[in-house]
């Protein structure tokens, strides 16, 4: 078996670079990429200079950016990196934005380093070796009741087809609200699957599923001890339907509610 930790140390220096081009730059101009979404000119130079390093320090991995897309040879170990992943938080001054770069083997993650510049937070994990945070094990919340979770939801859908999609959302909002402790929305993936993994939100359920967005934060969450499935509640890979999580006991009862 593949010791993926091997790669920790290079990507830690990847997301190294990108947390310091985060916190010295300004957004700058943003470019549309469709209704109500955008880039902003830190997102374009954290992927340039991530995808750069790791094309120089692991030249055999390909890579998967989130705004200039893939490059290498995409059948073997691919690179996912969302080089800003909550940009509208970002934008508008919110600490609540990461740096998510994770590691794909076979279409699962395998390797994931999210880093959170503006809260001073890491979070870390290789397949086998257990999820850390800022150098300490990590472990998701044992929360086995409906009524005492705290449940973290993806955004709402914008551009094409949205009005259709958020129908569902919708009622997934109300049939949660009913009974769930508290619904939050964080505006990004990585911190929604990284505060899951360290146990400050039970579960997470994201009628979605990006693998830049995604990558890094199932393999951390599932080292810290949640199962993280599609929506019909298969194992959760790169050609999921959609993004849930939870610890084994609350998972079913969370499933239930979306179905």
């Amino acid at each position: 078996m593949t010791d993926y930790a091997d790669l920790l140390p290079v990507a830690h220096q990847a997301v190294d670079l990108a947390s310091s081009i985060m916190l010295s730059m300004q957004p700058g101009v943003l470019t549309a990429k469709g209704d109500r979404d955008m880039a902003s000119e830190v997102d374009f130079a954290v992927e340039k200079q991530v995808r750069a390093f790791l094309a120089e320090r692991t030249p055999d991995i390909a890579f998967l950016g989130e705004e200039n897309g893939s490059s290498g040879n995409t059948d073997g170990l691919m690179w996912a990196l969302d080089p800003v992943d909550g940009t509208v938080n970002f934008v508008h001054g919110s600490p609540l934005c990461a740096i998510s770069l994770g590691l794909i083997s076979e279409k699962q993650s395998v390797l994931g380093v999210i880093d959170l510049p503006f809260l001073g937070s890491r979070y870390s994990a290789a397949a086998g070796h257990g999820a850390e945070s800022d150098g300490q094990r990590i472990r998701a919340s044992g929360v086995g009741d409906v009524s005492e979770a705290v449940v973290a939801i993806g955004d709402y859908a914008v551009g094409a087809g949205a009005e259709e999609k958020n129908e569902l959302r919708f009622a997934l909002t109300g049939r949660l609200a009913a009974r769930v402790q508290r619904i939050r929305m964080h505006g990004s993936a990585a911190v929604d699957l990284a505060w899951l993994a360290a146990g400050k939100i039970d579960a997470v359920v994201m009628l979605a599923n990006k693998p830049w967005d995604t990558a890094a934060g199932v393999v951390i969450a599932r080292e810290a001890g949640a199962l993280t499935v599609d929506r019909d509640g298969t194992s959760h890979s790169f050609d999921a339907q959609a993004t849930i999580a939870a610890n084994p006991g609350l998972l079913p009862l969370i499933l239930d509610l979306i179905r």
